[in-house]
């Protein structure tokens, strides 16, 4: 018996996961505008590089590894500084970028795939693991749900990780989906307000955390 793992790790897990993919930040953001220029597998491809990176964060997390987030305190102030311009040139790019619809015609040969847009997963998955505030938040989420759902072994603390992962990329499909249904509603005039407000937004997120760092700088 020693061997099952505890059932509630996967609604605990398939919980978190949503709760951690569903509030609006930065990278939600970016993963949004992808789903609406692209189309389901640009949000999917954006979706997926943050499930990835919340994934690890989580992993450490349950592995009780403690170091990572006394290393991620201490190194605070380099993580927001590179977090932050990072945001702010993925930001800039996105305001004076040119808008467009990535479109599949009745003359393509071939529907476009997951392949087409993996140069996003990358991307937000360095966004992820660059801001302090999700890394940190992952291991208070743990440490609230281990008062009521104890992870003791490697095979539970894998289970919770794969929970979680299902439950944003899970949320990412269920938003893609309904986002590639109605993108066709949107024009190349409203494409290019999105992409400017998206735009503002990720910048305005780069700043806060540049600025947020150096006013904490002793």
């Amino acid at each position: 018996m020693d061997f099952i793992p505890n059932p509630l790790i996967i609604p605990a897990g398939l919980i978190i996961g949503v709760l951690v993919a569903a509030p609006v930040g930065p990278v939600n953001v970016l993963c949004i505008q992808r789903a609406i220029e692209r189309g389901f597998w640009g949000g999917i491809a954006a979706g997926l590089g943050a499930v990835l990176g919340d994934g690890l964060i989580a992993l450490f997390a349950s592995l009780g590894v403690g170091a990572i987030s006394g290393a991620v305190k201490y190194h605070r102030f380099a993580i927001q500084i590179v977090g932050g311009l990072a945001l702010f040139a993925f930001g800039l790019k996105l305001y004076f970028a040119t808008p467009r619809f990535e479109t599949v015609t009745s003359d393509s040969v071939q529907p476009e795939t997951l392949r087409d847009f993996v140069w996003d997963i990358p991307q937000t998955f360095f966004l992820t693991i660059t801001n302090p505030g999700a890394v940190l938040g992952l291991f208070a989420i743990f440490g609230g749900v281990s008062s009521f759902v104890e992870v003791t072994s490697y095979v539970e603390a894998l289970l919770m990780v794969a929970a979680i992962m299902g439950g944003s990329i899970a949320w990412w499909v269920m938003l893609s989906n309904l986002i590639s249904k109605y993108r066709h509603h949107i024009d190349i005039e409203k494409l290019g307000l999105i992409n400017r407000v998206g735009g503002l937004l990720l910048m305005l997120f780069g700043a806060v955390l540049v600025v947020g760092a150096i006013s904490k700088w002793d």
